[in-house]
């Protein structure tokens, strides 16, 4: 692939002839770690992804994703600095090379105004949704839906800029089912990449005939814009509680009463937040409702994030 790394010595590493020194960990999941390197010749910061690949389907998952990385070059997509596949101690890593986004996940940064039992202002709100809208809209354009969006799967730069990862769960935007085996497994491959709470009903029972499409991205983009405003998901103690999320979301949301938000932002959760995805937006028209909110309200920043 025209990648080559090497292990060296004092906590650094080579790759395609370039160095990085090893910082710190940054995350760790069940089958990946994420460090903080740093390149010798350009002093940036870079977040490398390890992925631990046990057998060959790892190795293709892996592959996969790196690929997706490669479809893309969107502002609000991140991007791909460089990749390899090693071998250490008889196990085949994959080692994804990242840009570093210095404020960390959307999800951080709601907490922290939780903490301060702060709300996030509706004009910031709409300028991050935006961005996620647009890269979002990139990845719908190309054919493909990210199937795993969620808070911790969107990072902002240092000017608020989000940018969407963890493309591992991407795949082709449109799947027909023909079938309940079918229908079954592709119920099974939600569950595993597709989180719980943000997860659209039509993936919890899939119907033997039908048509899956990237309108699962538009509910789950509900969810996200819900959690902007609520500072959690609408399905985070449901399933904290250990109750059915797959019942739940198959009424229509509830906002609270307490939301201090405008109506137009209501009126907008509620119209991407439809239990039937044939009835559910595409991101082009949510988008487009995006932008209206924003000319309409005075306060908001207009620029294109």
């Amino acid at each position: 692939m025209g990648q080559t790394m090497c292990i060296c010595s004092r906590g650094s590493i080579t790759i395609d002839n370039k160095k990085y020194y090893f910082i710190q960990k940054l995350d760790e999941g069940g089958f990946s770690y994420v460090d903080l390197v740093e390149g010798v010749k350009d002093g940036r910061f870079y977040a490398l992804k390890r992925i631990l690949c046990h057998d060959r389907e790892g190795r293709q998952d892996a592959q996969t994703e790196i690929e997706m990385h490669q479809m893309f070059n969107h502002p609000n997509v991140l991007s791909l600095v460089a990749h390899t596949f090693i071998e250490r101690a008889g196990r085949t890593e994959a080692w994804i090379l990242l840009p570093y986004m210095s404020k960390g996940s959307l999800w951080s940064v709601l907490e922290k105004l939780r903490d301060k039992r702060s709300l996030m202002p509706e004009k910031d709100i709409l300028q991050i949704f935006r961005g996620i809208c647009a890269g979002l809209k990139a990845i719908h354009d190309r054919g493909y839906a990210h199937r795993d969006i969620k808070p911790t799967n969107v990072l902002l730069d240092e000017n608020d800029k989000p940018v969407l990862m963890d493309l591992g769960s991407m795949n082709r935007a449109r799947i027909e089912v023909r079938g309940s085996r079918e229908a079954m497994s592709i119920q099974d491959w939600a569950a595993q990449r597709c989180t719980i709470s943000y997860r659209a009903p039509e993936l919890f029972n899939v119907e033997s005939h039908c048509i899956i499409d990237e309108r699962t991205d538009i509910w789950s983009l509900g969810c996200v814009l819900y959690c902007m405003m609520m500072q959690e998901g609408p399905y985070d103690l449901i399933f904290q509680k250990g109750d059915s999320v797959a019942l739940a979301v198959q009424n229509p949301v509830t906002i609270p009463q307490s939301c201090r938000y405008s109506e137009g932002l209501k009126i907008l959760l509620s119209s991407i937040m439809v239990t039937n995805p044939q009835e559910r937006p595409n991101i082009s028209w949510v988008l487009d409702q995006v932008q209206d909110l924003q000319s309409r309200s005075p306060n908001t920043q207009t620029n294109i994030v």
